[in-house]
């Protein structure tokens, strides 16, 4: 008789230990999907929609990965945020778009939408109209009518 005590005492406190158990569980996952709310909250801020790019849009390219190709440039913070004009071939994904690249940006022409910005028409006069293109042995390079200044070292 006193062995099955001992039994039944010891299959009760293994009973109330897994439901302790259980309910530490739960409570931790209550808490990790609040977190998770909570971050994705803060990461959709910055997020944007690529339905808001469509095949054909003009849209301008992040200067912030190419720094390796504007070695020349005289300092960082003079350069331009964004350069080109260039169209999106195709939407790969939710956050990558394929884009018509010239062929001296020497990049993957696959792009991240957070390193592309909508190109926004300005004002008539207000734009910069740039000569065309000479493509000389198969590249393109620009043709320069004159030399205005130069450094004297």
């Amino acid at each position: 008789m006193e062995f099955e005590m001992r039994r039944k005492e010891k299959y009760e406190r293994a009973e109330k230990f897994v439901i302790k158990i259980k309910e530490v569980q739960e409570e931790a996952k209550a808490v990790l999907e609040k977190a998770q709310e909570k971050m994705k909250k803060y990461a959709d801020k910055k997020r944007e929609e690529v339905n808001k790019y469509k095949v054909g849009d003009l849209v301008m390219l992040s200067t912030k990965d190419l720094k390796y190709q504007m070695v020349r440039r005289r300092t960082e913070k003079l350069t331009e945020r964004f350069v080109g004009l260039y169209k999106i071939k195709k939407i790969i994904s939710s956050n990558a778009v394929e884009l018509e690249l010239s062929s001296m940006i020497k990049i993957h022409s696959v792009v991240n939408v957070s390193r592309i910005q909508r190109y926004i028409e300005q004002v008539k006069g207000q734009r910069k109209e740039q000569p065309a293109l000479v493509v000389i042995e198969k590249e393109e390079k620009w043709e320069v009518e004159k030399i205005l200044n130069k450094w004297q070292i």
